[in-house]
């Protein structure tokens, strides 16, 4: 079986450091392990390297979709499609998937979608091209719900994983009294809850790129001589370091901001929790989308409800005050991601879901 993952960027600074990139790269790479796999992906300069047993093809001069730089096609893809036997495309509304779901049924291939969030203009707009895909492989329940797919035989859970080598705990490394956010900086992501919520004299690591869309700025105006501190430059040896020493790591988003903005589908999946609790880092999520999914309250961390700074803050100061009890919450998260979220799992359940399709 040859598998290819089409993805419209690359993950990493020549691409995009975003969560969907991310997720594409590393299932394609631990796929790489088990059968032939490429990654065909969209960039300014054609390129051709090898990631470990991943093949990864870059191609150039792609035209954009009404100016969308996320919206990439080329013709360039055709003859990758051809060479393979299973295009698993990432984002759905987008015309590079729906040419590649087209030219799969037409040549006789197999096609699966999983959306990471995105999308643009494409003929779905105007015709539904849900049913052109053998298989909707969601990364969460909550994803098969809200794209409309919990009736569909097809659509499977595939989650998302965690190098569990890479994203380790390190015993001789002491947890500080510091909590963490990981991710980007956005509204709805409720990082201003966060600072909010701050214990007296607690401080506060903020971990994120800063994509100059100006909310660090507003981040800024909102500390009020708290001891809160932003780092935009960590590379995954940092950012493993970042999760050995938090005394916690909180995701926070909402569904709707103070300002009344409101962001439907605010967490596809809750990645940066699942790195975390690899790490044997308690934590703390708002009762939103899909992360209930991952968080055994109690256990492994704690939920509040989105925009609940108070019990949020009371949370906090728990760990704070329970260094022991903390330590067994994170080795709680560890055991879950083992159990569950390791890349291998993942893959296992993409091969099930292409070996199950028909190709008619």
């Amino acid at each position: 079986m040859r598998v290819l993952h089409l993805v419209p960027a690359l993950f990493g600074a020549r691409g995009v450091t975003g969560g969907a990139e991310r997720y594409t790269l590393e299932l394609a790479r631990h796929m790489a392990d088990a059968v032939p796999t490429r990654l065909v992906t969209f960039g300014p300069t054609a390129e051709s390297t090898r990631i470990g047993s991943l093949d990864v093809r870059v191609l150039a001069n792609a035209w954009h979709v009404r100016g969308q730089l996320s919206n990439p096609f080329s013709l360039a893809v055709v003859p990758e499609i051809l060479e393979a036997d299973v295009v698993h495309c990432h984002q759905t509304h987008l015309l590079m998937s729906s040419a590649a779901a087209a030219a799969c049924r037409m040549s006789g291939r197999r096609v699966f979608a999983t959306d990471l969030g995105g999308g643009g203009w494409d003929v779905s707009a105007y015709v539904p091209t849900d049913s052109w895909f053998h298989g909707h492989l969601h990364i969460s329940q909550y994803s098969r719900f809200i794209f409309g797919h919990s009736a569909r035989s097809s659509a499977r859970v595939i989650m998302g994983g965690v190098d569990t080598d890479r994203f380790s705990p390190d015993p001789s490394i002491v947890r500080s009294k510091t909590p963490l956010y990981v991710g980007r900086l956005l509204p709805h992501k409720g990082i201003a809850d966060l600072i909010g919520a701050l214990p007296s004299g607690m401080p506060l690591h903020v971990v994120g790129p800063d994509d100059g869309n100006g909310y660090i700025k507003v981040l800024k105006s909102q500390v009020d001589g708290k001891n809160v501190t932003f780092r935009h430059d960590a590379d995954d040896r940092a950012l493993v370091d970042e999760y050995r020493r938090a005394m916690c790591v909180v995701l926070p988003s909402v569904y709707r901001t103070p300002d009344g903005t409101e962001t439907k589908v605010p967490e596809l999946l809750g990645q940066t929790l699942l790195e975390a609790m690899a790490c044997g880092a308690p934590v703390i999520c708002t009762r939103v989308a899909s992360m209930p999914e991952i968080v055994d309250e109690g256990k492994t961390g704690f939920m509040v409800e989105p925009g609940d700074r108070k019990t949020l803050g009371e949370r906090l100061q728990w760990l704070a005050d329970r260094p022991a009890e903390a330590a067994k919450m994170g080795q709680a998260g560890r055991r879950m991601v083992l159990e569950r979220f390791q890349w291998p799992q993942v893959v296992q359940r993409c091969l099930d879901a292409y070996a199950a399709a028909s190709a008619s």
